[in-house]
């Protein structure tokens, strides 16, 4: 089988990454097309794939300000033609899934999530900060790029959720019905239930503003709760100047300190709104019980009062309240882990292995049996 990968862009590391570095060991002969490579932005082992990038990497500063060049990112992937290959996968946030396939390609995309930049703007200029030309100028190349992006989209030929969110996005956007395979988490070897807790909740997280590590803060100081905050980001200065003698910031923990760090934990807080949210997963591996908000990946990777409890409104009093009523020695340690394992690392493998094998199939299959 000759097979494709396709990947929006590679200058940093982040969930995407980890899908493509799951993708790679499943395909390690795989090329990968994407749209620029920043080899000095990403770990070492990479420059042992065949990667394969398109005239977008060589403009100036596109490596370190990919964003700027955003409108010129479908332009590249359309003008690229992939037909020669069996089957095609794209892991897709931007615009990956814009390549061009033939007859005797089964193009299938695992979406992350529809392209944020166009479908969601508003949410995303908020969030940047962005002056108002430039906001003007975004609302109106978006306009005209959803045209383009609805009609990428017509051409894949089988489309992969990452989440019940983005499933029902791909349907709301794309008019396209979709499978969800759950992205891949290092459940079984990387984590493991402590014998003991300590009393502390936990927060891991980027800190900018939409992942709402605002309302944890304000809900443990308002209780007098002990919240550790792990993580760093732009938001940090504002977060501590809410927080009580209660929270403590960790900033950046390396990887290998996380695992003990959930397992310790009374609870994981997830306050914020994601498309699926890995880290709830690695806090249930560890046995530890989830508190997050009722929207998003939550939905799909929490189970209210077996692994977790949700509270149902963005707010400090529906945290409070939550918080209030939670008892950790309500949850099982071993029922949660045996939860999570149905995210883990081999699970993803299986799953995306037998779809490639079935689109391929159906691509030889006989006109009549399609």
């Amino acid at each position: 089988m000759t097979l494709a990968l396709v990947h929006d862009w590679l200058n940093q590391n982040g969930g995407a990454e980890d899908v493509l570095e799951t993708l790679v060991a499943l395909y390690p002969d795989a090329p990968i097309y994407t749209s620029i490579y920043a080899p000095d932005l990403l770990p070492e082992g990479y420059r042992a794939w065949d990667i394969r990038t398109s005239w977008l990497d060589r403009l100036p500063g596109i490596h370190r300000h990919h964003q700027r060049y955003l409108p010129l990112y479908p332009l590249a992937f359309d003008r690229l033609d992939l037909s020669g290959y069996e089957v095609v996968l794209s892991n897709k946030s931007g615009f990956c899934h814009g390549v061009r396939t033939g007859p005797d390609t089964a193009h299938i995309c695992y979406c992350l999530t529809p392209t944020r930049y166009i479908w969601d703007l508003d949410s995303y200029l908020a969030r940047e900060r962005f002056s108002a030309p430039v906001q003007a100028l975004a609302r109106l190349v978006a306009r005209l790029y959803r045209r383009w992006d609805y009609a990428a989209a017509q051409r894949v030929d089988h489309f992969i959720a990452i989440s019940t969110e983005v499933q029902a996005r791909i349907q709301r956007f794309y008019r396209r019905n979709s499978t969800i395979i759950f992205p891949p988490v290092e459940v079984a070897e990387r984590f493991a239930p402590a014998p003991t807790h300590d009393d502390y909740f936990l927060v891991v997280s980027r800190l900018i503003p939409y992942k709402r590590i605002d309302l944890a803060v304000e809900a443990c100081t308002r209780l007098n709760l002990p919240l550790l905050v792990a993580g760093s980001g732009r938001d940090r200065r504002r977060l501590e100047a809410l927080a009580g003698p209660t929270v403590q910031f960790l900033g950046y923990v390396p990887d290998e300190d996380l695992p003990d760090l959930f397992a310790r934990c009374r609870a994981l807080i997830f306050p914020g709104l994601e498309d699926f949210g890995i880290v709830p997963v690695q806090a249930q591996a560890a046995g530890r019980p989830v508190i997050a908000f009722r929207g998003g990946g939550a939905l799909d990777t929490v189970i209210p009062g077996t692994t977790g409890a949700f509270f149902d409104e963005p707010t400090v009093d529906s945290l409070v309240a939550v918080l209030r009523a939670f008892d950790e020695r309500d949850y099982d340690p071993a029922v949660i882990r045996a939860h999570a394992m149905r995210f883990d690392r081999s699970v993803f493998m299986r799953e995306i292995q037998a779809a490639v094998e079935q689109a391929r199939a159906s691509r030889h299959a006989p006109h009549s049996a399609r």
